[in-house]
C-alpha cells in the first residue's frame, strides 16, 4: 500500500515492554484484524513509550521485533495495514508532542488517573517523560489524522487528552487536527488467572502466543481454584475466571456444562486445565505457523516496516508542515 488512502484512519500502538497475550490478543489483535479490511490503519509499536519506565536496552530491539512478529503471526497484513516503529519516526512524533504541550497545562496531566497510577508503580522512576506521556499519545494519534483508536474504555481519559489538545490547538493557531473517537472492538475480556480483573502482564499468568502446550499447561495449573462445587455457580473468583476461558475458548456449551457441574457433581479442575491447555493450544497454532514464517524471513518483515515508515512518514510531514505554517514557524 503505497498511496494515501481516503478511507477513515485508524491508528493503534502497543508498547514493547512485554510480549503480547492471550488477553491481548482476544481483547485488541483480533479487533485490529477486523479493523484493517474496513478502514486505512496503522498500527504501531510505541517504543518511545517503553523507556518511560525501567526496561533493558540490551533486548528492546528484539522486544519490538516480537511484538512485530506476533503481530503479523495473528494475522494483521500488510497488504490492508501499515506497521511502523515510532522511534523510526522519532523526529515526526517528537516534534508535534513539543508544540502541544506548549499549550496544554500541566495541572491537567497531573490529574490524569494513569499518571497517579504510575507514580505509585514506580516511585524511584517518576521522570519528566512518564509526565509528558499522554501529550507524547496525542501526538501518536493526531499527527496522523486518525479519527478511531482502538482503546479500552480505561483509557478514555487519555483519548479526551487529545481531543482537548486537538481542539485547543485548532482554536489558538487554525490548524484542522483531527478529533480523534475511541472505536470498541469486540473483542472478548480475558480474566485474570491468579486475581481479580483482567489478565495483565504485572500480575503474573500469562499466557503469551508462543507459548508451548507444556507451556500452557504449566501456567494453568498455577491457576487458582476453589473446592469446585456448590450451591450456586460464582459470579467472580478462580471458578468465574476459569470457566470463563473455557467459554472463550471451548464454546458457550461447553461451559454451561461446568457451571451444571459446580452444583452438582462438582468441578475436576485437573480435567477442566487440561482439555483447556488443549483447546488454547489449538487457537495459537496457526498464529505460532504463521509467525514462524516471518521469523526465517527477516527480510520481508524489514520490507514491510521500511513501507509502513515511508508511507505514514508522507502523513504526518504533511501535518508537521500545517502546523508549522499556522504557528509562524515556516
Amino acid at each position: 500500500m503505497s498511496s494515501i488512502e481516503t478511507k477513515s484512519r485508524v491508528f493503534s500502538g502497543v508498547r514493547a515492554n512485554a510480549r503480547p497475550h492471550v488477553g491481548n490478543y482476544l481483547g485488541a489483535i483480533k479487533g485490529m484484524v477486523e479493523l484493517q479490511d474496513k478502514f486505512d490503519c496503522i498500527f504501531s509499536v510505541v517504543d518511545l513509550h517503553t523507556v518511560l519506565v525501567p526496561y533493558d536496552p540490551k533486548t528492546l530491539q528484539q522486544s519490538i521485533r516480537d511484538v512485530v512478529l506476533d503481530y503479523l503471526g495473528a494475522g494483521l497484513d500488510p497488504k490492508k495495514c501499515h506497521i511502523t516503529i515510532q522511534s523510526h519516526l522519532a523526529a515526526e512524533h517528537l516534534e508535534l508532542a513539543y508544540y502541544l504541550g506548549c499549550v496544554y497545562p500541566v495541572s491537567r496531566i497531573e490529574d490524569l488517573p494513569t499518571y497517579k497510577e504510575k507514580k505509585a508503580q514506580y516511585p524511584d522512576y517518576i521522570n519528566v517523560g512518564l509526565l509528558y506521556y499522554p501529550i507524547l499519545m496525542a501526538a501518536d494519534i493526531l499527527l496522523y489524522n486518525a479519527e478511531l483508536v482502538p482503546i479500552g474504555i480505561d483509557n478514555e481519559p487519555h483519548l479526551e487528552v487529545a481531543r482537548e489538545m486537538a481542539r485547543k490547538f485548532n482554536g489558538m493557531y487554525g490548524t484542522k487536527l483531527v478529533e480523534p473517537k475511541r472505536y470498541a472492538t469486540t473483542g472478548g475480556s480475558v480474566p485474570s488467572l491468579v486475581g481479580e480483573g483482567k489478565m495483565s502482564k504485572s500480575k503474573g499468568g500469562t499466557i503469551i502466543l508462543t507459548d508451548s502446550l507444556e507451556e500452557i499447561k504449566a501456567v494453568l495449573a498455577k491457576a487458582v481454584t476453589d473446592s469446585g462445587q456448590g450451591d450456586k455457580f460464582p459470579e467472580t473468583g478462580p471458578a468465574a475466571n476459569l470457566v470463563t476461558f473455557v467459554e472463550l475458548f471451548e464454546g458457550h456449551d461447553k461451559a454451561q456444562q461446568y457451571r451444571s457441574m459446580y452444583k452438582e457433581s462438582g468441578i475436576r479442575y485437573g480435567d477442566l486445565k487440561a482439555e483447556l491447555a488443549e483447546a488454547i493450544y489449538k487457537e495459537l497454532q496457526p498464529i505460532q505457523e504463521k509467525r514462524k514464517y516471518f521469523e526465517e524471513h527477516p527480510e520481508e518483515v524489514d520490507k514491510i516496516l521500511a513501507d509502513g515508515k515511508e508511507y505514514a512518514q508522507k502523513i504526518a510531514r504533511e501535518t508537521l508542515e500545517e502546523v508549522r505554517q499556522k504557528m509562524g514557524l515556516v
